[in-house]
């Protein structure tokens, strides 16, 4: 099964509910216990799980993911052990994995999603890289097997909606606030965004950044994602616990709850 159809599975079994996709950073607090918490999202009710790969200077990501990012590092974390977290969990859920370009760019597009698609890892998220950049990325994953997941802001005009919303594999992910990744208040009108993305694609349409509590999840379900992206708050639940994969768990498991 490719990872397209592993992730267009994890959509159509819902069961009428939204699909849960919390993220992990690889190789945080360490190697050892990011593969731990990333189990813990399994047991506590993930239908997929998106894996960011450290960097030192991720565009995208909040102070909590930049944190977060900045401590793998520092614990030694690198792309190839990132990648055998993911080989560990994509037995268990349709990993979705979160880079930027400059990891691309070390290693060669086709090597680059060769050793992806070895590892098991179902899709693929590279925020830096324009849509007008993405066609050698997008056919590499192709042939792999790989999803090459598009990603729309509430920014974007319909025009260029249309184009990422065609170009998209697997599911489409949708911004819902202008911005960085992080925890925000409950003031977001996500209905909105995900009806103007809806009307410019027939893939899934799953929401993130800013979502952090239960209540939040529930209002973007009931907008009408199909999906929904819990960030910043679990990662700042792995950062302030004693024991990171249980509470991590006991946080999936609520959020997995207000989407039942």
């Amino acid at each position: 099964m490719s990872g397209a159809e592993r992730i267009a599975a994890a959509f159509s079994d819902r069961h009428g509910r939204a699909a849960l996709m919390p993220y992990l950073m690889g190789g945080f607090p360490d190697i050892k216990t990011s593969l731990g918490i990333g189990n813990a999202y399994v047991d506590g009710g993930a239908d997929l799980i998106e894996l960011g790969v450290p960097l030192s200077d991720p565009l995208a990501d909040g102070p909590v993911i930049q944190s977060a990012g900045s401590a793998a590092l520092a614990a030694g974390a690198t792309l190839d052990l990132v990648l055998g977290v993911a080989r560990e969990l994509s037995s268990c859920l349709p990993i979705i994995l979160m880079c930027y370009s400059n990891a691309i760019l070390a290693r060669g597009t086709d090597r680059f999603v060769d050793e992806l698609a070895d590892a098991g890892v179902s899709g693929l998220i590279v925020p830096d890289l324009p849509l007008e950049e993405a066609p050698a990325t997008s056919t590499s994953c192709a042939a792999a097997g790989v999803a090459f997941v598009g990603l729309a802001a509430p920014t974007s005009t319909d025009q260029r909606l249309a184009a990422i919303g065609a170009a998209t594999q697997g599911f489409l992910y949708t911004v819902a606030v202008a911005g960085t990744t992080g925890e925000r208040g409950d003031d977001s009108d996500y209905g909105e965004v995900i009806g103007r993305v809806r009307s410019h694609t027939s893939a899934p349409v799953a929401l993130g950044f800013g979502i952090s509590t239960p209540e939040q999840a529930s209002a973007a379900a009931g907008a009408g994602a199909d999906g929904v992206i819990i960030g910043s708050r679990l990662v700042r639940e792995a950062a302030e616990a004693d024991q990171p994969s249980a509470a991590c768990k006991a946080l999936v498991e609520q959020f997995a709850q207000a989407l039942r």
